[in-house]
């Protein structure tokens, strides 16, 4: 059962090399107007300055998911992009500070033509990962990032895709699950994002199967895991973690799937949950 945040409720997670925090970013780290305060910002660099490894895991893709790691002085480690497609490595002796650790694609044309059959009027984008996207039509100004080319939609369907979106104004995330349904949509793993998104990625593929492979390669115990995040793509990851955490203004589903509830982003509801576990007093 979920409960309000109180220090007590992590008290169990110790900072150090043994603790793996996984942060989202947008409604988590970043508001929905794209700033982010000095408050999280302190906060993450105390919280990794003590050894703990935090590892950002969004749906965002790798160019997206860059600027945020910089603004937030994390330069080693690890990253989990598109909704655990791409899991990068960080280090800074690396040309531009990175490389491509792991990569999960699939045949997006079966899919493509389901659903263009189901929701002829969406815009469809492919990742074309290190580079930017792929698009059936020009996305709204600022929403994709990188190289965004405008293709014939055969050219979409002809190389294996990390991650297929689809955006569409006038849906909801009801609307959204009903497509899925009404299409018998198989063989893939879905997100619905908090605007008018579908996010597509291979079968088996989340935030929280990319998260336990990285969790291995650090020698993480299972329980000593935190994630916090406020979207319908961080259910499965709220529910691998020893300890999830939901950010306030979260629909109910991703609440269901926590442990813990906190404030909304616009409130700095993540600051008092990596402050509690740094000093166990939740200030």
């Amino acid at each position: 059962m979920s409960v309000a945040f109180t220090p007590e409720a992590i008290a169990d997670l110790s900072p150090g090399p043994q603790l793996l925090v996984a942060l989202d970013i947008d409604g988590t780290i970043l508001g929905h107007d794209g700033t982010m305060s000095d408050g999280v910002v302190e906060a993450v660099a105390d919280l990794a300055a003590s050894g703990t490894h935090v590892v950002l895991a969004t749906g965002r893709s790798l160019q997206a998911v860059t600027p945020v790691l910089a603004h937030l002085g994390l330069g080693t480690g690890w990253a989990v992009c598109s909704n655990g497609a791409v899991t990068i490595r960080l280090d800074p002796e690396l040309e531009g500070g990175y490389e491509i650790n792991d990569v999960a694609t699939f045949d997006p044309e079966p899919t493509l033509r389901l659903l263009r059959e189901h929701a002829p009027d969406v815009l469809f984008a492919v990742e074309d990962l290190g580079r930017g996207f792929k698009v059936t039509a020009p996305f709204p100004m600022g929403e994709l990032t990188g190289e965004v080319r405008v293709v014939d939609f055969e050219e979409l369907c002809a190389a294996p895709a990390s991650r297929l979106t689809l955006r569409a104004p006038d849906l909801d995330a009801d609307d959204f699950h009903d497509l899925v349904e009404r299409s018998g949509l198989h063989g893939v793993s879905y997100a619905v994002g908090w605007t008018a998104w579908l996010d597509i990625a291979p079968e088996g593929i989340s935030k929280a199967s990319a998260l336990d492979v990285v969790r291995q390669r650090l020698e993480v115990p299972a329980g000593s895991t935190l994630a916090a995040g406020d979207g319908r793509n961080d259910i499965e990851m709220l529910g691998w973690a020893g300890v999830g955490v939901a950010m306030g203004g979260a629909d109910a589903d991703t609440l269901a799937a926590a442990d813990v509830h906190t404030g909304p982003v616009e409130e700095d509801g993540l600051v008092p949950i990596l402050r509690a576990v740094l000093h166990g007093d939740g200030v």
